[in-house]
């Protein structure tokens, strides 16, 4: 079964035009112009209060935008019903909320509920079956949810937003919780995603996962979009120092070519000697 398209690849399949957000007459974000096409990963970075949660809020149409607009594939966002919003978008927060005692399996199949009485519903087993797979949840499907660890817990509302069978995908830092391993497994089933024609947008920390998996960035940073671009125009010295406030290093992987963001750090750890 062939993963959902919601435009054609390569069309754009959100659009964000002077977009923003005031609260208690301060602007947490402020004239954003964004497009995300179908069949890429979008990864948005900055730093902590830049305002990368609050531009997905505002993308998803979980928070009413001050200024500007968002559409959908034709839809308008901030106008739309959430039962047609999760016909055409699904968003992984960045804490899961839940703290019912509902199983893994319970919580995964919540994604199929925007489907309920029509004939996707067909697909409900199958869709659950191959998401739990895919985030690899199904040891865990009989656990309760409030019981599992975070990253145990990130990998389960991974496996709901994938059930959920939309064209849109929207993730609030979707391996923060997460082992090296899961890291990995968690963005190349996001890469497959885009791959297959799903336009997904991801707000990460981790910025060699953001140049290694992401087709283009975007940096936010004190509520305005800086730059973006595919990631070797986006990721230099100059920009991500000024943005982070932190001298680092950007160099090229010996051996795959990908790029590798460090800090640059005046004192090495020691590599023999070391207490172990």
């Amino acid at each position: 079964m062939s993963l959902p398209v919601a435009v054609d690849v390569g069309e754009v399949a959100l659009r964000a035009r002077g977009l923003g957000v005031r609260v208690e007459g301060r602007w947490l974000l402020r004239d954003v112009d964004l497009d995300l096409a179908a069949g890429e990963v979008l990864a948005v970075i900055g730093p902590n209060g830049a305002g990368k949660s609050t531009l997905l809020s505002l993308l998803a149409g979980d928070l009413p935008p001050s200024a500007g607009s968002v559409d959908l594939a034709g839809l308008v966002v901030h106008r739309a019903s959430p039962l047609r919003l999760a016909r055409r978008r699904a968003v992984l927060p960045q804490r899961p909320s839940l703290s019912f005692p509902f199983t893994v399996a319970e919580v995964v199949a919540m994604g199929r509920a925007p489907w309920a009485g029509t004939g996707a519903e067909d697909d409900d087993e199958e869709l659950i079956d191959r998401a739990m797979a895919a985030a690899d949840v199904t040891a865990l499907a009989h656990r309760r949810f409030p019981t599992l660890s975070g990253g145990e817990q990130a990998c389960a509302s991974f496996a709901r937003v994938l059930a959920q069978h939309t064209g849109v995908l929207l993730l609030d830092e979707p391996t923060a919780a997460l082992d090296l391993r899961h890291q990995e497994l968690i963005m190349s089933t996001v890469r497959a995603c885009a791959d297959a024609g799903l336009a997904v947008l991801a707000v990460l920390h981790d910025i060699p996962l953001a140049a290694a998996y992401a087709d283009r960035i975007a940096v936010v940073s004190e509520g305005r979009l800086v730059a973006h671009g595919a990631p070797a125009e986006v990721l230099t010295e100059s920009l991500l120092e000024r943005v982070y406030r932190v001298p680092v290093d950007v160099f090229h992987h010996p051996t795959t070519g990908g790029l590798i963001v460090a800090p640059r750090r005046a004192h090495a750890a020691p590599t023999t000697g070391a207490p172990r």
